[in-house]
């Protein structure tokens, strides 16, 4: 039930009047509150819309307008995009390129926005070093919100840059995974999914675990979903237990996994899907065995 209702909350908030979200969970009267579950589902599924069109635009600017080899963050400004999904959009950049990513639009003639960070690269003491060109700006290490005036984004975009050259390594924009341990499909019970719950919430200073599962195959015809992400069942020799997953922006690989019948190693982490009204475990894929260059990979075990 909370994976059903709480993102269209939280579209409800992003979009709108989040009061309408507290209206449908008080609600005595079953016609007002069916009538206010379809505005949040109304708003849910605009969420999503406005979500991917403005990363679509993002991504377009980025692949066309931005030299990485030249500035190493991600900032763009642009005043017709949704203030209720630019952090989220900033967050996917940061997931595609590897990049301190900061997304404005603008908001009664102010540029207004979120920044999301990279492991290791603390943003908001980058913010606070570019504070005599920011109105006002607050958050910590991994994410921040600004605001300044929208004559000085430009001035904004090439400081911060500066700041990143003089603070980081091109080692530094290589991600890394850390694995914390090895796991077998048959270890992956509702017991040890309860006992995983318990170390939630999960951010920056408490991750997500991370799991590496050896000698894997696909269990069906893998596919794309959305622009760019792979889906794929997978199952390991001495079990008899198949799990859905999905793997953001590794698409590329789908030829190579449909036409490959090998084992592969797999990383990823443990997420939760809802399907018929029930909760299913998710693996989400960081890293299929033959598509590692590029990530430094640390094991924890």
């Amino acid at each position: 039930m909370f994976f059903t209702v709480a993102p269209r909350i939280n579209a409800v908030g992003r979009l709108g009047d989040a009061e309408r979200a507290v209206n449908l969970l008080i609600a005595t009267d079953k016609k007002e509150a069916v009538k206010l579950a379809e505005v949040l589902e109304t708003e849910n599924y605009e969420r999503r819309k406005i979500d991917v069109d403005t990363f679509e635009s993002a991504k377009e600017i980025v692949d066309t307008e931005i030299d990485l080899d030249e500035d190493l963050a991600i900032v763009l400004h642009n005043g017709d995009w949704h203030p209720g999904v630019i952090g989220i959009v900033a967050s996917r950049l940061v997931e595609k390129y590897y990049r301190p990513s900061v997304l404005l639009t603008t908001i009664d003639g102010i540029a207004k926005g979120s920044a999301r960070s990279i492991n290791g690269f603390n943003i908001y003491e980058a913010l606070e070093k570019c504070n005599d060109l920011l109105l006002h700006f607050g958050g910590h290490r991994a994410a921040a919100g600004l605001a300044l005036e929208v004559d000085k984004v430009e001035e904004f975009r090439e400081r911060f840059n500066e700041i990143l050259k003089s603070s980081l390594s091109s080692e530094d924009l290589s991600e890394e995974i850390s694995i914390d341990s090895k796991i077998r499909f048959s270890e992956i019970t509702p017991k040890f999914l309860r006992i995983l719950d318990q170390f939630a919430p999960f951010g920056p200073r408490n991750l997500r675990p991370v799991f590496l599962s050896e000698n894997v195959r696909i269990a069906n015809v893998p596919r794309i979903v959305g622009k760019n992400h792979l889906v794929a069942s997978f199952k390991q020799s001495g079990t008899d237990k198949v799990f859905d997953s999905i793997g953001f922006n590794l698409g590329d690989h789908y030829d190579l996994i449909k036409e490959n019948n090998s084992e592969f190693d797999i990383v990823f982490s443990l997420d939760k899907i809802v399907r018929d009204s029930r909760i299913f475990p998710q693996l989400k894929i960081f890293i299929l065995s033959a598509h590692i260059f590029g990530t430094r990979i640390q094991c924890n075990f």
